[in-house]
């Protein structure tokens, strides 16, 4: 065997996983059902939290320092499980900043992906995708899906309410009913052919059994998690050359730009299990 071909010479560590806030621990949560011999590293940069309102200039800004710190601590592949930071900023890290950083590691998003799915999600071809403000003015589904499935019709709506009903644990609360109901019904009133909606924020998963109750009965709703796991696992397959420095203990850990007792005491329920997190300066 060649010295170059020998795994035990590559530096290897742990795939990275990113998100503004907790939402991608739904992400992480499938990933780690599908793949769960890798070792991975969440970061939430929950302290400037939630991204859906801001510009792409800050959206830009704050991934690319929150992929330069998980580059920092090991990952050659970073997923960003967040859709307004793959609508805002996947495009410029990997065309501007990787091949600066390092041409090696990659940085991968969520739309993609999704999108990919498309002839497998909807059977007239009519597509609902709510989103935050952010993913949903960027027509980053629109712009994909018209390269990939040019003959689908894709309504996009924005919920600005329901990060915030999640993030302050008011998801399952009566009060969240109202916000639901109204958004799902503009969406549908936008097309009523619909029969598929995207949760294209990775909060919204949270709300799903209040979505379901405010949707046509035959409308399918498609989480993305295990969309993104599914597509993961062929990207490794096909790329040996990253699959090779993805280090495989089974071992998670998770770093936040707020409290880390905060983080824990919530993503320990995004996670249906106890976790640990430590806090982590951007």
């Amino acid at each position: 065997m060649r010295q170059s071909d020998d795994i035990s010479l590559i530096e290897q560590g742990p795939i990275g996983i990113f998100d503004s806030g907790y939402g991608g621990l739904t992400i992480l949560r499938e990933i780690r059902n599908h793949l769960p011999q890798y070792d991975y590293l969440y970061l939430g940069d929950n302290a400037r939290a939630p991204y859906g309102n801001r510009s792409f200039e800050l959206v830009y800004k704050f991934t690319l320092q929150s992929v330069k710190a998980l580059f920092d601590r090991g990952c050659s592949l970073v997923i960003l499980a967040c859709n307004t930071a793959s609508a805002k900023a996947l495009r410029s890290i990997q065309q501007r900043d990787l091949p600066i950083i390092d041409p090696s590691r990659r940085v991968l998003g969520i739309i993609r992906p999704t999108v990919e799915q498309l002839n497998l999600i909807s059977s007239n071809g009519h597509v609902g995708i709510l989103g935050t403000r952010g993913t949903i003015g960027s027509q980053s589904y629109e712009l994909e899906a018209a390269k990939l499935q040019p003959d689908f019709k894709i309504t996009g709506h924005a919920c600005p309410m329901w990060v915030p009903l999640v993030e302050n644990g008011e998801a399952d609360s009566p009060g969240a009913d109202y916000f639901v109901k109204k958004e799902i019904e503009a969406l549908i009133n936008d097309d009523p052919y619909i029969d598929s909606i995207i949760l294209a924020c990775t909060h919204y998963p949270l709300l799903l059994d209040k979505i379901k109750r405010f949707v046509p009965n035959d409308t399918r709703i498609v989480t993305q998690g295990r969309i993104v796991a599914g597509s993961l696992a062929n990207y490794l397959q096909r790329h040996p050359e990253i699959d090779q420095r993805c280090s495989r203990h089974s071992q998670v850990a998770y770093l936040t730009t707020e409290s880390a007792d905060r983080f824990t005491q919530m993503a320990s329920i995004f996670m249906e299990e106890n976790i640990e997190a430590s806090h982590i300066d951007l």
